[in-house]
């Protein structure tokens, strides 16, 4: 159903160095570039993350309440896809473990350079 998830960036060469790296720990590369855009994704058949210089050419401001999720294969991916975003400079916003709200969901949060909000979960269904 989602196709590409695009967030603004004020510090583009920053932010494509900063997704390159932390990508490429999960398997995901650049599949679409442009001198204002990147894109990254697993496959084709896989949703993309982008980041962009805004088109309006104002400053890229970070979205009250928005949050970007990345599904994982397991709480030991999502833990290390955590600690590779604080590595590259990711401030952190709930370190991985479970979530109580939620049976099986583990998660972990943070903020990108620009401050945008992503998540990093894994999720067990139960079984029966």
């Amino acid at each position: 159903m989602i196709g590409y998830i695009t967030l603004g960036t004020n510090d583009f060469d920053k932010a494509v160095s900063f997704y390159d790296e932390l990508f490429s720990s999960i398997g995901a590369s650049r599949f679409l570039e442009t001198e204002q855009f990147v894109a990254w994704s697993t496959g084709m058949e896989h949703a993309g993350f982008s980041i962009t210089k805004p088109f309006d050419g104002k400053a890229a401001t970070v979205g009250n309440g928005t949050m970007i999720a990345i599904m994982l294969d397991s709480n030991e991916q999502v833990a290390s896809f955590y600690h590779k975003a604080m590595s590259l400079g990711a401030t952190c916003e709930g370190g991985p473990g479970p979530r109580n709200e939620m049976a099986g969901f583990y998660a972990a949060y943070f903020r990108d350079l620009d401050g945008n909000k992503l998540n990093a979960f894994h999720m067990e269904m139960p079984k029966g």
